[in-house]
């Protein structure tokens, strides 16, 4: 494909899963399934949390928060898919795959600084007990959460701006089930070491930095947890905090394999599958992760639908 030849790109056409059509129904609808698990899990969890006062707590509200930026990145990224399933029409157009891109690097920014404040959550219950009341009440939590959100606005933006100056060459057709922005870039013509530089030095400044502290938090925390010395003391103080490290690991190792490698290694087939997973099975797995070793959580369930009456 000479890339010489630039046009003037209004639409896209999505190739979901169409490249391979003897998986593509057994994947659309594994992905539907999933889709619906995903958006019902999270809304039970935020019912629970909103009708059980023992669930009244900090943690309780920044997962509450993750929820629902779970089931707003979800629908975001599958919308075309499941447009495109339902219509047959794959075509989308230029501005709407912008918007469409930049609200989910919205949804991944903003959760990598909730999952930074959740991890500072953690640190402060486990390392400062008898101050955590004090130090995460509800200003703090609400600053934290409110911060999140718009910092994870707020970094996206640089990314758009390049992407809505993007000339493209002879194909218009996107190897994805969404408008990824690695997808876009290996259509371009245009320049890529600015964005590729920009990409790389914000990955360090916020990505890697959130992550460091992230990291270094629980550092702190397991080394607080050894020095418990009633075994039934560490397993209850590990419990509240394994499930954060299990979501961190998943999404940030999903998350470095798609973004932070250079763009001539990108492959459309790897980006489609690391995307599933951080769009699909991720924020399935979110809430049943954190309810599976949480006795609050099973204990508000089985009031919920009436077991303990």
């Amino acid at each position: 494909m000479g890339k010489e030849n630039k046009t003037s790109v209004t639409e896209f056409i999505l190739v979901g899963f169409s490249d391979h059509p003897d998986l593509q129904l057994l994947i659309s609808v594994t992905v539907v399934l999933i889709f619906l698990m995903s958006v019902l899990g999270n809304l039970m969890f935020l019912m629970l949390v909103s009708a059980d006062p023992h669930l009244q707590k900090p943690m309780y509200f920044f997962l509450s928060n993750l929820s629902s930026l779970d089931i707003c990145n979800t629908t975001i990224s599958l919308s075309t898919l499941l447009h495109s399933l339902l219509t047959g029409n794959t075509l989308i157009s230029f501005n709407l795959c912008i918007v469409q891109s930049y609200f989910f690097l919205c949804g991944i920014g903003t959760e990598v600084f909730l999952l930074t404040a959740m991890a500072y959550d953690r640190y402060v219950a486990i390392c400062d007990p008898l101050c955590y009341v004090l130090i995460m009440n509800k200003r703090a939590c609400a600053l934290l959460a409110t911060t999140s959100w718009i910092l994870g606005f707020l970094v996206t933006i640089p990314h758009i701006v390049f992407m809505s100056q993007f000339s493209f060459c002879e194909s218009n057709v996107i190897n994805h089930f969404f408008c990824d922005i690695a997808a876009l870039m290996i259509l371009t013509c245009s320049d890529l070491l600015k964005i590729e530089l920009m990409i790389f030095i914000e990955g360090m400044l916020v990505f890697i930095t959130s992550f460091g502290f992230t990291l270094a938090s629980y550092i702190s925390i397991i080394s607080t947890i050894l020095k418990i010395h009633s075994a039934k003391g560490r397993y209850k103080a590990f419990s509240t905090c394994s499930s954060h490290l299990t979501i961190v690991t998943l999404f940030y190792g999903s998350l470095l394999c798609v973004y932070m490698r250079p763009i001539s290694t990108y492959s459309s087939d790897q980006g489609k599958l690391f995307s599933l997973m951080y769009t699909t099975l991720i924020p399935m797995l979110n809430p049943i992760i954190y309810s599976l070793r949480n006795e609050e959580v099973k204990k508000a369930f089985s009031n919920f639908i009436g077991l303990n009456h």
